[in-house]
C-alpha cells in the first residue's frame, strides 16, 4: 500500500480532523511526511494545471478552521480552498450548516506571491460572512465567479485593510487530485481536488471512495 492511500485511510472518519484524538493527529502527520517524501512534483509552483482549481479539504490540524464547528447551533460543513493562478488568488470558503434556511457562509478572498519553489506569501483581502440564502449561495463554483467580478453580496462584505493580515503557505504535496499544505502557523491542510465537468476517472473514483469516510 502506497503512503498516499495509507494517509486516506487514517483520515477517513475523522471527519476534517474534527473527530481527531491527540495521538490521532501524531500518527497522521506521520503519514502526511512519508506522502511528502514522495511528491511526484517538486516544483508545485510551476506546475498551474495541477494547482489550478477547487480543493476540497479532507484533514487539517488547524484550530481556527476547525473552530468554527464550534458556533452554537452550528456545524462546520465543508470546507474550499479555490486557486486561480491566472490572478494569483486564493478563495478560502466554509460552509456553515445549522437551523433550516439560517445556513452560513464564511469567505475570505487574498491574492499570493511565489517566493520560493513551493512557498507563496499570502496577503488577504476581502472577508464575505452571512446567510446562505441571502448570498444565494447554492455550490463553490458560481459563488467564485461572483467573487471573481467583485460582486457585493448581501452579507458582511468588507476589505482587510490590516497589513498584519498575511501569511505564508508551502504546497509540500501535489499530483492530480492531491494537495497537502503546510501554514505559517504550523497547520497541516490535506485536500483533493474537486472534478470539473467531464473530470478525470481518477479523480472521480477518489471522491467516491473518500465519500464513504468523509462527511459530504
Amino acid at each position: 500500500m502506497s503512503a498516499k492511500s495509507k494517509l486516506l485511510g487514517a483520515i477517513a472518519g475523522l471527519n476534517r480532523g474534527l473527530l481527531a484524538a491527540k495521538s490521532d493527529h501524531q500518527q497522521i502527520l506521520e503519514v502526511v511526511r512519508r506522502v511528502e517524501d514522495e511528491n511526484p512534483t517538486p516544483q508545485p509552483l510551476q506546475a498551474a494545471d495541477k494547482l489550478n482549481g477547487d480543493w476540497r479539504l479532507l484533514y487539517t490540524t488547524s484550530g481556527e478552521l476547525l473552530g468554527i464547528d464550534r458556533l452554537p447551533f452550528y456545524d462546520l460543513g465543508q470546507i474550499y480552498q479555490c486557486i486561480r493562478v491566472q490572478d494569483a488568488a486564493i478563495y478560502n470558503v466554509a460552509e456553515v450548516q445549522g437551523i433550516p434556511y439560517l445556513g452560513g457562509l464564511v469567505s475570505v478572498a487574498a491574492h499570493y506571491e511565489a517566493v520560493s519553489e513551493k512557498r507563496v506569501n499570502v496577503r488577504f483581502e476581502r472577508a464575505v460572512f452571512g446567510l446562505q440564502r441571502l448570498i444565494q449561495y447554492e455550490s463553490i463554483r458560481p459563488f467564485i465567479e461572483q467573487m471573481e467580478t467583485g460582486k457585493k453580496f448581501t452579507a458582511v462584505d468588507f476589505e482587510i485593510k490590516n497589513r498584519d493580515q498575511k501569511g505564508w503557505l508551502d504546497v509540500t504535496y501535489l499530483d492530480d487530485d492531491m494537495r497537502i499544505g503546510r501554514g505559517n502557523q504550523g497547520s497541516v491542510f490535506v485536500l483533493t481536488k474537486v472534478p470539473s465537468v467531464g473530470g478525470t476517472e481518477t479523480q472521480l473514483n477518489l471522491q467516491s471512495e473518500l465519500s464513504q469516510g468523509v462527511v459530504s
